[in-house]
């Protein structure tokens, strides 16, 4: 007998699909906010927020998933 693996079970759908607009949320704050950082001279902080931004996106390479 192979003993079962305990694990978190997958959330449901409608819970993946709300994390991932509230993730592209998040993304479009901190870009917007990078892009207003770049006009106010501040570029180092601006492109740490706009790259943040592309990773958090659910359309970029998200640090929140696998």
């Amino acid at each position: 007998m192979v003993p079962r693996r305990r694990g978190l079970a997958s959330p449901p759908k409608g819970h993946q699909e709300s994390m991932a607009f509230i993730l592209w949320l998040l993304a479009v704050v901190l870009v917007i906010s990078g892009i207003v950082a770049l006009f106010r001279k501040q570029v180092l902080y601006g492109v740490v927020l706009i790259i943040l931004g592309l990773l958090v996106g659910p359309g970029g390479v998200s640090l929140f998933t696998n």
